[in-house]
């Protein structure tokens, strides 16, 4: 029996976001399956027995013009680019900070149970590290945003998975993956490579049944 959870999510065809779709569609707790989208996504994608998929595609520029698709249980943000993808500071900071920060706050207005995002382990506001420093920015943003109910942020280290684009640090991480995941431990587990299916179970799990 289909259970009457609804979920919404930002940034579905990344490789969290796919991951996390597939998770959610066989999650017996969820009725509907809502995600925002910049293209049109192949039916082929997903396979969805229940029907509880419902793409939409939207402008993320024009994002605070799309509340309605937020009356929704749980919101779910996967959203990220990096610096190289990007072109720019700005253009990245553009995803990576104000469309999701702009995804808070309408889960926020919407009255929603949770809101639950992806970060990265060692965010800091003060790093001296770019990427770092918006993520930590970003953290900071969110959490002291008055009357936003139950917001997490997830921290993975290294992203374990197939991508289309070449990263070559990346790539030398998923090699070296095993070993990692080895002697990471500990104090140091938290710097472990993660696999995408791990990071979409951690980011369920943060919600409230």
């Amino acid at each position: 029996m289909t259970g009457n959870k609804t979920a919404l999510i930002l940034g579905a065809t990344g490789l969290v976001g796919q991951a996390l779709v597939r998770q959610l569609l066989t999650d017996a707790r969820y009725s509907r399956v809502i995600c925002l989208l910049r293209r049109p996504m192949p039916a082929a994608v997903f396979d969805d027995p229940d029907r509880k998929l419902q793409p939409m595609v939207i402008d993320f520029g024009q994002l605070q013009d799309y509340e309605g698709y937020f009356t929704v249980n749980h919101v779910y943000c996967c959203l990220g680019t990096t610096l190289k993808q990007a072109g720019t500071k700005a253009a990245f900071r553009k995803v990576d900070f104000e469309y999701i920060h702009i995804a808070a706050q309408l889960t926020r207005a919407q009255r929603c149970d949770s809101f639950v995002w992806i970060s990265s382990v060692g965010a800091n506001a003060r790093s001296k590290n770019f990427y770092l420093r918006v993520k930590g920015e970003l953290e900071n943003a969110i959490m002291r945003m008055p009357l936003l109910h139950h917001a997490t942020a997830v921290r993975p280290s290294l992203l374990l998975g197939a991508r289309h684009a070449t990263r070559p640090l990346e790539d030398l991480g998923q090699k070296l993956a095993p070993v990692l995941r080895k002697v990471l431990v500990g104090k140091l587990r938290k710097y472990r490579p993660a696999y995408a299916s791990e990071v979409a179970a951690k980011m369920i799990l943060q919600q409230r049944f």
